[in-house]
């Protein structure tokens, strides 16, 4: 039998067991029940009926059946207490997790080459999938053991603090990353690309400028934020230099790799057509260090958005995503702190969704995404 079958009859097994010792649960609140067994017929239909995950419209049924024991066990939870939570429901739980893992596995080898549209749909459904399973694991975790909004608050809480803070959520982003990430991320971006093309250039400031590079990047952010602040204000400047640090050592150390990264044979030939050193770089070393180029600008992406923040404890004026998590930390409101590092985390990644989509338009060409 193949481990999707044992899961399908685990669930089942479970469910019987908890339907006959501890169903208790199933009886807290409107449509417990009913979503409740809506996962058993999806999966007797899946053993019974041999095929239906094979096709698009199996798929999204079964999909669906299986979300409505989430909310089944969601509604329940939500309604319970010490006094009345039994064991059966984690039981229905932890089997119908089999589920929710045979569901992101029948999407995930479903085949994306047929329809490009189709196929983007999918490759985005099953990481969507995955984290819609740790929310809903967190949710059950924390309302189901009555853990301490102090300690880890609910992603309702969270969700419930982020509509209630909308402004100042929206400040708090305009201050911290379209002022001092973008800026310094630019700043130091550009900075770092022009320094690597005069070192290439002048080979005794690579002896002399990457020494002072690499003591630059292993500066502490906690020892120089506190000088930028004096040295720039507490507004967003003093934050965009600290970024500007952060990201020129990558951004130069990764042009040097990618300008030394072409092959002998091709320069060889810009030499046999009389090609001087300008136009070897632009036409061929050049577009030969862009895959280099867009590592660097990735991994700045990230370290400007921690650098800001964490700038942001050692002065800043009332506004921030790192002034908010300090402050609203030292009142205990654990929801307010969750919902800003949820805004520094999705400007984070579609930040770096953006440098990657840019990545795959202008080097697609690349002998890596070919492969891949």
């Amino acid at each position: 039998m193949k481990i999707s079958g044992i899961l399908y009859w685990f669930f089942i097994i479970c469910f019987a067991i908890q339907v006959l010792f501890s169903r208790d649960w199933m009886s807290l609140g409107e449509k417990t029940l009913l979503l409740a067994l809506i996962p058993l017929l999806g999966a007797s239909i899946v053993l019974f009926r041999k095929g239906t995950t094979e096709k698009m419209f199996g798929k999204i049924v079964i999909s669906v059946f299986i979300v409505s024991g989430c909310l089944a066990t969601l509604n329940s939870v939500h309604f319970a207490d010490s006094k009345t939570a039994s064991w059966g429901i984690w039981l229905y739980t932890a089997s119908l997790l089999g589920l929710i893992w045979e569901v992101m596995g029948f999407w995930s080898r479903t085949d994306v080459r047929l329809n490009k549209k189709s196929g983007n749909a999918i490759n985005l459904l099953v990481p969507f999938l995955f984290g819609g399973m740790l929310l809903y694991l967190w949710e059950m975790f924390t309302i189901g053991f009555q853990v301490p909004q102090v300690l880890l608050p609910a992603p309702s809480m969270i969700g419930v603090a982020f509509a209630n803070s909308l402004g100042m959520l929206w400040a708090d982003f305009q201050q911290t990353f379209l002022k001092a990430v973008l800026a310094g991320f630019f700043l130091g971006c550009c900075s770092g690309f022009v320094v690597a093309i005069l070192v290439d250039k002048v080979p005794f400031l690579q002896r002399g400028l990457m020494p002072l590079g690499n003591m630059a990047s292993a500066l502490p952010i906690v020892g120089v934020a506190p000088i930028m602040v004096m040295w720039f204000g507490f507004d967003w400047h003093s934050k965009a230099a600290v970024v500007v640090m952060m990201t020129f050592f990558p951004m130069l150390v990764n042009t040097l790799t990618g300008l030394r990264s072409t092959e002998r044979m091709e320069l060889d030939m810009m030499h046999s057509y009389a090609a001087d050193y300008w136009q070897m770089l632009f036409k061929v070393r050049l577009p030969n260090a862009l895959p280099f180029i867009f590592n660097a600008l990735k991994i700045n992406s990230t370290l400007a958005l921690i650098g800001a923040i964490v700038a942001e404890f050692f002065g800043t004026p009332i506004v921030g995503m790192g002034f908010r998590i300090s402050t609203e930390i030292g009142r205990m409101n654990v929801d307010v702190v969750w919902a800003s590092i949820t805004v520094a985390a999705l400007s984070g990644s579609l930040f770096y969704a953006l440098l990657a989509f840019l990545e795959r338009q202008l080097t697609g060409w690349h002998p890596s995404f070919r492969v891949s």
